[in-house]
């Protein structure tokens, strides 16, 4: 039988063996040895016979067929060596170079040898220039791995590189010390790790720190890492399709990953946090001026508004212009590619917290006290006077708040906004069971909506100039 070792104790002693295949590793080539096993006929059937009941097994069945073949690649007859080169793709510095200032720590999982995985992350850029590189040396014992975390941890800013067999050791004694050194490097490369040790690095890693991981890769090993992370990411590479299909996105390139996560992915966070908090304040403002409407009344279960008005609010009247937001940028792609430190902000949390929701709650309660209030001040004759001025101030201070939060207008939301208010002008003239006619082309319903709406928006609108003036937004400074 003739296979590819993995491993080079399977093979029969050879002198030059190792110095050969530490030469190619060193000048960056993926080193295979080949070797094989004449059986006999005895030891092939007691190899199959073993390889079966493993494979039928019920209970660790991975480990017990990897045993069993393992049990037969002993004393193999080398054949040859070769070195393949694995160039790095286009831009594959530069990427690296952009995710690390956005403050993106990044670990390489390999099963290169420990040359050559060094000699590419030196290459890439992985470790910048005034960076150490700290090899973890192989490690069996516990007092092995314990001496090593300690000379590690005297190290300053230094990246670590760790073959799987000693990650292995530390994980087993020194598992919480290990992830907060290795958490706090710079960069990390494991070298020599098995599919399945890509995919337990990934998951100590979100259970130690708590943070979102990414996993690229472009192989069939790296699959199960790609499952386990938060976001998976495919490479579609010479080796096939497997990680792409694998993963929850698919990008041709490496070099396409910083626009992903720095354009893309913070776009995608920006919007939603944006999205989110306006569907917050659009149910809470029109819940708050029902319970002021309620408690003004001595508590009564009696609507404020009545059948298509209620459901008009959250469909047809706000819809459109609030999921418009998901069009609003703060930054054009080229500035966020170019500042990567924008993407740090990110972690922070400023755009989608508790702080932030506290706020639009209060927004919230102040404009839905301030409109039902006014109304219920100003109307003079007839209950449906409360309707036509509250729901009127109700639709024009949301179209307002969606305008004073744009940061980059679109097309689309110009055309969402006049939609809307087009919209509602219509309803003021057809629903006449809920508007009075007459009153709505009065001056007093003109007059009484503006000042309501102005006495509503324009605090917040000052307060939010001010804000920007003396303590503007980072992005703000370069647009």
């Amino acid at each position: 039988m003739g296979i590819i070792i993995k491993d080079l104790q399977t093979v029969q002693y050879t002198d030059w063996l190792d110095e050969e295949v530490g030469n190619m590793a060193r000048d960056g080539l993926r080193t295979l040895v080949v070797a094989k096993k004449l059986l006999t006929e005895e030891q092939y059937l007691d190899f199959e016979a073993r390889y079966n009941v493993a494979r039928l097994s019920t209970t660790d069945r991975v480990a017990r067929v990897a045993q069993v073949v393992e049990s037969l690649e002993r004393e193999m007859e080398l054949l040859c060596i070769t070195g393949v080169e694995d160039k790095l793709q286009d831009n594959v510095r530069a990427t690296l170079e952009l995710l690390r200032n956005a403050g993106i720590k990044i670990w390489m999982l390999t099963g290169d040898k420990l040359e050559t995985a060094t000699c590419i992350a030196k290459s890439s850029r992985l470790v910048s220039r005034t960076q150490g590189l700290h090899v973890f040396k192989r490690v069996i014992t516990r007092t092995d791995a314990h001496l090593e975390l300690n000379s590690y941890r005297r190290k300053q800013d230094c990246a670590l590189v760790i073959s799987g067999e000693s990650l292995e050791v530390c994980l087993s004694y020194y598992q919480q010390e290990f992830m907060e050194l290795a958490t706090a490097a710079p960069a990390v490369v494991c070298c020599r790790c098995s599919p399945t040790q890509k995919a337990q690095v990934v998951q100590l890693i979100q259970k130690h720190t708590g943070k979102r991981t990414a996993a690229v890769g472009d192989g069939g090993n790296d699959v199960s890492m790609i499952q386990q992370a938060d976001a998976g990411i495919g490479i579609e590479g010479r080796e096939g399709k497997q990680a792409s299909l694998a993963g929850d996105f698919s990008i041709p390139q490496f070099s396409h990953l910083a626009r992903l996560l720095l354009v893309h992915g913070r776009k995608s966070y920006k919007r939603s946090a944006s999205l989110a908090q306006f569907v917050i304040h659009r149910g809470l403002i029109i819940s708050t001026m029902q319970a002021v409407f309620s408690s003004v009344f001595y508590l009564s279960s009696v609507a404020l508004y009545q059948g298509f008005l209620m459901v008009g609010y959250a469909t047809v009247y706000t819809m459109f212009p609030v999921f418009s937001l998901v069009l609003d940028q703060d930054v054009s792609p080229e500035i966020a590619l170019t500042y990567p430190e924008l993407y740090k902000e990110l972690a922070k949390g400023r755009s989608l917290s508790f702080k932030t929701f506290f706020m639009w709650v209060l927004i919230s309660i102040y404009q839905g006290g301030v409109i039902m209030y006014g109304a219920l001040l100003l109307f003079e004759d007839e209950f449906i006077h409360i309707v036509a001025i509250s729901f009127t101030s109700l639709i024009l201070t949301e179209l307002i708040m969606v305008a004073l939060n744009i940061r980059t207008w679109h097309y689309l939301m110009v055309l969402a906004e006049l939609f809307s208010l087009g919209l509602y002008g219509l309803s003021l003239v057809v629903l006449h069971d809920y508007f009075d006619a007459e009153f709505i082309r009065t001056k007093d319903f003109f007059w009484k909506v503006i000042l309501i709406t102005l006495i509503s928006c324009l605090p917040l609108y000052i307060l939010k100039f001010l804000r920007k003036k003396f303590s503007p937004p980072s992005y703000s400074k370069l647009s």
